[in-house]
């Protein structure tokens, strides 16, 4: 074989290690330092919140935005609901009670499930706000969105939206965020515009070429996350946040835990008791970390609960 003939082989992409994907993903998630963002702006970069229970979108947002107050979420979406809803939607018991007037006969419950499985059905916001619950309360989502359906298009958007929020990611992270399948061919048309790497167990990663990839040693604070929180819903392999030893432990049957972060991982659950934030971590902390850990709590709470004296209390250790 000549010179000439010889190939050769492309360079193996760089590998990411956890907490190089823990590091580029926080980043993202505006976790490693406090955005300036509006509440408006970051809900929209972050791909939308968790927001089927009325306040976590509220911790979330706490947990990432320099200067954010409640109000800074409840106003625009108590403004967004009025200016889209065009009539009162109806909540799951008016939805029944009006089909029982045309099917008198018919189990009521199913009348209404057979309505959110036929209907393009969207819960409108806001669901409640901070410090008032509310009931949920459905339309369609022509109705919301006030135009007709469209014929579903191309994912390859949403793919970059994706990835801008939790990159770098594989295609089966994404299908896990988006409960969609068969996205490879969206990742495959995007290659020329993206950058790859591979994990330690050799999946390929894809990201954008100029998002942040912050060096695996940058410190990480403390935060308190919500339950729900995207940042431990949106991957396949949650190893970038969450260590293969607590799998499964901010979770029981469908009931999602409020966690608490250290070092850019899950490192305990907390809760909110009648005049405690009680903190459950799932090792034990030095002292250094926990003066990190009650410095973000207080910080936390006096965003979120100002004028409301709550002590900070470690309670006991999840082994």
């Amino acid at each position: 074989m000549t010179k000439s003939q010889r190939t050769t082989a492309p360079p193996s992409p760089p590998v990411l290690g956890p907490r190089a994907l823990s590091r580029a993903t926080l980043a993202r998630q505006l976790l490693l330092s406090r955005s300036p963002m509006s509440a408006t702006a970051a809900v929209e970069h972050l791909v939308g919140l968790q927001a089927q229970n009325v306040k976590p979108p509220y911790y979330a947002l706490a947990a990432r935005l320099d200067g954010f107050t409640p109000e800074a979420l409840s106003r625009p979406l108590a403004v967004r609901a009025r200016a889209l809803v065009e009539e009162e939607p109806r909540t799951m018991k008016e939805l029944r009670e009006a089909l029982l007037e045309d099917w008198p006969d018919a189990d009521p419950q199913a009348l209404s499930v057979a309505a959110r499985c036929k209907l393009p059905l969207v819960q409108i916001t806001p669901r409640g706000l901070w410090g008032r619950s509310g009931q949920v309360r459905l339309t369609t989502a022509e109705h919301w969105l006030g135009r007709p359906a469209e014929p579903a298009q191309a994912p390859d958007a949403t793919v970059l939206r994706y990835l801008a929020a939790f990159g770098p990611a594989s295609v089966k992270d994404m299908q896990t965020w988006a409960g969609l399948t068969r996205l490879r061919e969206a990742f495959e048309r995007l290659r020329p515009r993206l950058v790859t790497f591979r994990d330690e167990n050799g999946t390929e990663l894809f990201d954008l070429p100029d998002a942040p990839r912050p060096d695996p040693d940058t410190p990480a604070p403390p935060r308190f996350l919500p339950e729900f929180d995207n940042l431990l819903l949106s991957h396949a392999d949650r190893t970038r946040v969450v260590p293969p030893e607590l799998k499964g432990r901010h979770w029981k049957g469908n009931v999602a835990y409020r966690t608490l972060l250290v070092d850019g991982f899950l490192a305990g659950l907390w809760r909110l008791d009648d005049d405690a934030l009680v903190i459950e971590p799932f090792g034990r902390l030095d002292r250094a970390r926990r003066a990190e850990v009650t410095a973000e709590a207080e910080r936390m709470l006096g965003v979120l609960h100002p004028g409301r004296r709550y002590d900070v209390r470690f309670g006991t250790v999840r082994e």
